[in-house]
């Protein structure tokens, strides 16, 4: 198969969407926040439902199921679970046109109660032969979400309320 050229060149043959945002927070209250069940609605603009499966933990190799607001669902795996800094996930399964799906959270503390938050998607769409146009139109409906998401996400891991909620969960499934 030929290389592309012209503006198809400087596509991705992944699909890569990633926010960065500046919070007052700490890495701790932020990855609490990221991975409480509990308080995930009052935050996530994106989810309508989200739980984890057989188990009260989350981890790595621990499943979740999402459900968007969309109707849309996916059964995703921790492939890294490092508090306080990062977690990751990857789809197992999804919607039919996502080949691949991954998802992450990263955290660094800058110091003086600031903190960086990254949140990245990386994708791959079906059919194959399709992906220029796909990951340019999944890059800007991704790109939408993923800046709404982390906009409430910094809002949640700047509640009090929130916070305080997710950390009781935290200590509950640690005690």
């Amino acid at each position: 198969m030929a290389k592309p050229t012209g503006p198809l060149a400087r596509l991705s043959p992944v699909g890569v969407v990633e926010r960065t945002q500046v919070a007052t927070a700490s890495a701790e209250d932020a990855f609490a926040v990221a991975s409480s069940y509990q308080v995930r609605l009052e935050w996530d603009p994106f989810v309508s439902t989200q739980h984890l499966i057989n188990t009260d933990t989350p981890g790595k190799g621990v499943r979740t199921f999402t459900r968007s607001r969309h109707g849309l669902g996916m059964v995703s795996e921790y492939l890294t679970y490092r508090p306080p800094t990062h977690m990751g996930m990857k789809m197992v399964t999804g919607p039919w046109f996502f080949r691949t799906f991954s998802g992450s959270w990263h955290f660094k503390d800058l110091g003086e109660g600031r903190l960086e938050v990254v949140y990245r998607y990386r994708y791959d769409c079906r059919p194959a032969w399709l992906q220029p146009v796909s990951h340019c139109i999944g890059n800007a409906l991704l790109g939408r979400d993923i800046e709404r998401r982390v906009a409430a996400f910094v809002r949640g891991i700047e509640d009090p309320v929130i916070v305080a909620r997710a950390q009781a969960e935290a200590a509950e499934r640690h005690g």
